[in-house]
């Protein structure tokens, strides 16, 4: 019998994908702890009971499989305390992860109380590459004017002039989320007080993205920003650590 323990406090997450990682070898787990549960410093996140030969063979994994998945969970659930109930933290980044692991960051990202997408409606993503192929923030709106079922997310970068200028053309044009991504606190300032002034503000939610760190979320808070997105701040948490210790005598190490 040997537990899998925490070496840190964090947020659990990629139980299901060792639970399919053990049946492989034949172990059912005797208890392992869900994913979304926080843990201290040495909890029991879960206990396999096999031959010598099958938990040899589960040490070389388990960790590996929970490690990573809940220093990303905990990481999102750290950005989501610190925003509060009226901004939403998004981490769009998992899109560049490679494709193997994008389905358990995904999952990691949920387990920490974030979303990966910048809506839970349909939506249409209208990044500066499609911008800049239809010509501009308005013929870009024009293009999905017909697409009346997705809400229009259109990403502004200060391009075509002032960052404010574009915001009040998207907002004018049909945008319903306007993704300011330029990191710059000052910019996102000023798009609100523009779309505030021309009455605007209620017609669109605004997101702000690039580089933002965990750290920064608490000055954010007073811009007016409905949602955050953060990428590597989140995708680069270290490990939550955990280790697998085989009981002495049937008995926990600690």
């Amino acid at each position: 019998t040997a537990d899998i323990v925490a070496e840190g406090t964090g947020v659990i997450s990629g139980t299901k994908s060792l639970i399919e990682a053990l049946q492989v070898i034949g172990i059912q787990p005797d208890y392992i702890t869900p994913d979304g549960i926080e843990v201290a410093k040495g909890t029991v996140i879960a206990t396999l009971s096999g031959s010598p030969k099958q938990i040899a063979m589960a040490e070389e994994f388990s960790v590996g499989i929970l490690a990573k998945p809940s220093g990303i969970a905990t990481a999102a659930r750290r950005a989501v305390a610190l925003a509060g109930p009226n901004m939403c933290i998004v981490c769009g980044a998992w899109k560049k992860m490679p494709p193997a692991i994008k389905h358990t960051v995904r999952e990691a990202i949920v387990c920490g109380g974030a979303a990966f997408r910048i809506s839970d409606k349909p939506f249409v993503y209208l990044d500066k590459n499609i911008v800049s192929m239809l010509h501009g923030i308005e013929a870009t709106l024009a293009a999905v004017r017909g697409m009346k079922e997705s809400l229009k997310c259109i990403q502004i970068k200060g391009w075509e002039g002032d960052v404010a200028e574009e915001a009040l053309l998207a907002a004018s044009h049909g945008a319903d989320i306007i993704m300011v991504d330029t990191g710059r606190v000052e910019d996102i300032q000023k798009v609100n007080e523009a779309l505030n002034g021309k009455g605007l503000r209620s017609r669109v939610r605004l997101a702000f993205a690039k580089g933002i760190q965990i750290e920064d979320i608490p000055e954010l808070t007073q811009y007016g920003i409905d949602i955050l997105d953060i990428g590597c701040a989140i995708l680069d948490a270290p490990l939550l650590d955990m280790r697998l210790d085989v009981r002495r005598g049937g008995l926990p190490w600690n």
